[in-house]
């Protein structure tokens, strides 16, 4: 493999995989509209299929059974809270292409002003058209209307390019996680340059693949 040409995917499997957090206070946010023929819908009754096709198709999950297991994780006794925190994008004929939610952690193990943005994700024949930082912000602004004063965004070094997405729009690592996963910030910076991680060294292509 020529390392020096190597083109990497927005879920690449050949990345050292790092368990990422970045935090942010939810501030005023701006808005982004969404492409023209494209709209905002909340969950329903029956959108489970939907919400793991998205997931599966983002490479979130390699099968319906292990994307069935997720859902059951968090949302499987949580149903009655997903109408007003789980978004979706459909397009011009109603199909679900993206979703992302509103949530907080789980286990309880933060503050209950702390919200976190759960399972964001665009199916891949729908990346790249302007759908995910709208997305992310008009969750983020669901967020703030349910009152939560600041938000956490897990992700890994594996969907390297959702991570600069988060960056663009302010986040940054959090304190324990830029420590714990600091090699995994590295590898962030040498596959997206950002700005915000000055305090990290990037490191070889070498270095970043499995």
């Amino acid at each position: 493999m020529d390392k020096e040409n190597i083109i990497f995917d927005n879920n690449d499997s050949r990345i050292k995989y790092y368990e990422l957090l970045l935090e942010k206070d939810l501030t005023e946010m701006p808005e982004i509209n969404l492409p023209e023929s494209y709209r905002f819908v909340f969950y329903k009754d029956g959108d489970k299929d939907a919400w793991i096709n998205i997931e599966k198709s983002a490479r979130e999950f390699d099968s319906y059974s292990k994307g069935a297991a997720a859902w059951e994780k968090y949302y499987g006794t949580r149903l009655k809270e997903l109408p007003g925190r789980m978004v979706f994008i459909e397009n011009a004929e109603g199909l679900k292409v993206a979703t992302a939610t509103a949530f907080y952690n789980i286990y309880r193990q933060d503050s209950p002003l702390c919200g976190w943005l759960h399972w964001v994700a665009i199916k891949r024949e729908y990346q790249g058209q302007g759908l995910s930082k709208p997305l992310v912000l008009f969750t983020l602004n669901i967020m703030k209307k349910l009152g939560y004063t600041h938000s956490k965004i897990p992700t890994q070094t594996n969907t390297w390019l959702a991570c600069k997405v988060y960056l663009d729009l302010g986040f940054l690592p959090v304190k324990e996680n830029a420590v714990h996963s600091s090699y995994g910030w590295r590898i962030v910076k040498t596959l997206t340059g950002h700005p915000s991680l000055k305090d990290f060294n990037p490191v070889s292509l070498e270095e970043v693949i499995v």
